[in-house]
Parts: structure tokens; C-alpha cells; sequence
């Protein structure tokens, strides 16, 4: 179980207090949220992230949003509520599914009031259930690896950790397991540009843990396939498609690719949540598109002393134009196995487990 201060997540009742993760490593901070707005803002800007921790924020933003408000619920009022907080960060489909059942939850329902203490409800009944399914998704990860093997090299893309849930994490929760089993895991975290959730979360993770982490470059995962034995690639995900296409964290794409190429099995780490049924293919799937400043600039990113790390210009020319989508889509080939908290199996196997959970 991490430490506390690792749980990004802190519903205070009449508050809500994230870990801002902007500012990790060099900084632990709590932001408190009164309103909806702010908590919208916090998803939009990534001080909480991370699909399972996303729909999490977004319920309790449900919450203070109709704290702040008093009387009777107009119908288009809730409405403009749920579409706003949806808005924040698309492509995850768990904070869909999130409003999708906050939205079921008060139906018939017309007071404010009442309205705020079903959405807090179910807002800490996400947080119990979302920490129960990782570690019964680590659990099942385990089952995937050597039971006579006593030492594991495993490389991780993005952050899919405590920090990214509502405890133990996804594919890091995996790691975790392994560790906990009496496995020794030697971690190399991508470092997940232009964010850096790698180099800044995961090893963070990790090194707070004493779980012997290495920081990678996005470009060095084929390098290290080839110079080194890797038993593994874990990821975890934000949507899923029918046919087993996955949405991930940037990068993710490049890495099944070379893990293919050097038969390194490529598990993809997903609660329930994660799978939307009613898209066919990866296709369908929306990709956020974030700014530009964050791939040319680095002062996105503050350090300890509160000031920005690189000043503008510092990692491109002035004025120079990028590309920065959030996410790539997994082809569903390159998957070994899908890994989450009701079993281990391979893409073709989606329709027929999703219906008997």
C-alpha cells in the first residue's frame, strides 16, 4: 500500500485535494478545489491524471459543483454540468462511463443537496473499488510471469501507478505484485515525452519504494530489446475498442511495435472501464491534441524554487510549430495479453469476458 502523501486523491467533504503532479518530483503539493470549475481546470491542465484517477476527480467535481448550488435541479442545468466536466479530457473512456453512471444515479431526483451526496457516494465508492480491482489485476499479472524465475526486467511507458489511480496502479501495480512476491523487478521507465510522466512519476514511484528503476529515452526502448533481456513490456491504457486496439499515453504505439520485433511478450494492463465495447477499431477512438508549447517549451513544467526549468526557446527554435497528440492507438495484434482484475487473455477473448463481468 503506498504511502498516503502518494494518493493523488483527498476528498475532504466540502473539498477536494489533488496531489498536483505538475510539479512532482521536485515538489509535493496539494491543490484544494472548491468548485467544479477548478476541478475541471486541474484535469484540463494535468495536476491529476491518469485514466482511473481522472473519472475519480471528475465525480467529486460533479459533487462540489452541486454543492454549489442550491434549490431545485433543472434538467439542462445537470446536463451542462456533466458535459463540461466530460469535455476535460476525452479520449479516457472511464470518465465517460464515470458521468455516464453519475447521470443513472439521480434519476427522479430534483434537489441540489441530494444530488451532491448521491455524486459523493459514489465518488468514494469509485476510490474503494478502483483500489481493489488493481490489486487484484497485479494479482493476476503475476500469474503471467515464471514462477521459478527469481528476477524480472521489465520496461513501462507513461505513469501507471498509485499516482495515476486510486492506489497500487495498473501496470506499475503489476510491478508492484511481482515485488511483493519476492521477485526482484529491475523497472525502465520510458520517459514519456513531452509530459514526462516517466521520468518524473514512475521513477519517482519507484526509487520511493526502492524498486531499481532506470530512466529511458522514448527512442531507446529497440536499443535496450536488443543489448538486454527484457521479459516484458507493461502499459497500461485509456480505452480500449472491441476488437482490442488501444488507446494509450503517446509512444505506447512505437513500443508494441519493437517489443514485436524482438518477441517480447507486450501486456496491456486494463480495469473494466477501460473497454468500450461499442466502438469497433481503434479508429474510432478520439485523440486529444494538446498544445504545441508542451513539445517545443519546457516551462510547462516548474522547479522546486517555483520558477520554470527552461526558459522559452531553450529546447527549439522560437516560433517553431509541433505536433503533440496525447495518445496513439495500440493495434491489437501486437498484444499478447490484456491483464486486468477478472483475468489474463488475449484480444480475441474481449466480447466473450466483458459479458460475464
Amino acid at each position: 500500500m503506498p504511502h498516503p502523501e502518494f494518493l493523488p486523491i483527498q476528498w475532504k467533504s466540502t473539498y477536494l485535494e489533488l496531489l498536483d503532479q505538475r510539479i512532482l518530483p521536485g515538489k509535493k503539493e496539494f491543490l484544494k478545489l472548491s468548485t467544479a470549475e477548478e476541478t475541471i481546470v486541474a484535469i484540463r491542465e494535468m495536476a491529476v491524471r491518469g485514466a482511473p484517477a481522472i473519472a475519480i476527480t471528475g465525480v467529486f467535481g460533479l459533487s462540489l459543483g452541486a454543492k454549489s448550488r442550491s434549490g431545485v435541479a433543472n434538467p439542462s442545468e445537470i446536463d451542462t454540468l456533466l458535459s463540461s466536466v466530460l469535455e476535460s479530457r476525452p479520449t479516457a473512456v472511464n470518465l465517460s462511463y464515470a458521468l455516464r453512471e453519475a447521470k443513472n444515479r439521480i434519476q427522479g431526483i430534483t434537489e441540489w443537496g441530494t444530488i451532491a451526496k448521491i455524486w459523493e457516494t459514489y465518488g468514494e465508492e469509485m476510490m474503494k473499488d478502483d483500489l481493489a480491482a488493481n490489486k487484484s489485476l497485479g494479482e493476476n499479472g503475476v500469474s503471467l510471469f515464471p514462477k521459478d524465475q527469481l528476477e524480472f526486467h521489465i520496461i513501462t511507458h507513461c505513469n501507471t501507478g498509485a499516482l495515476a489511480t486510486a492506489g497500487h496502479g495498473t501496470a506499475l501495480g503489476v510491478i508492484r505484485s511481482l515485488r511483493d512476491a519476492g521477485k526482484k523487478v529491475v523497472v525502465y521507465a520510458d520517459e514519456t515525452r513531452p509530459f514526462l510522466q516517466g521520468s518524473r512519476l514512475t521513477a519517482f514511484e519507484m526509487m520511493e519504494e526502492g524498486i531499481e528503476c532506470y530512466i529511458i529515452t522514448d527512442g531507446m526502448s529497440g536499443w535496450l530489446m536488443n543489448h538486454r533481456k527484457i521479459d516484458a513490456v507493461i502499459v497500461g491504457c485509456d480505452r480500449v475498442a472491441a476488437n482490442g486496439d488501444t488507446a494509450n499515453k503517446i509512444g505506447t504505439y512505437n513500443l508494441g511495435i519493437v517489443a514485436r520485433e524482438h518477441n517480447v511478450p507486450f501486456y496491456v494492463c486494463a480495469t473494466k472501464d477501460s473497454f468500450d465495447l461499442n466502438l469497433k477499431s481503434g479508429e474510432e477512438i478520439p485523440i486529444e491534441m494538446r498544445k504545441e508549447s508542451e513539445v517545443t517549451r519546457f516551462d510547462f513544467l516548474k522547479g522546486t524554487d517555483g520558477k520554470y526549468l527552461f526558459p522559452e526557446g531553450k529546447t527549439s527554435p522560437i516560433g517553431a510549430r509541433a505536433l503533440n497528440p496525447s495518445f496513439d492507438v495500440t493495434k491489437a495484434h501486437l498484444i499478447r495479453n490484456f491483464i486486468t482484475e477478472f483475468g489474463c487473455f488475449v484480444p480475441a477473448e474481449i466480447s466473450l469476458r466483458l459479458k460475464n463481468v
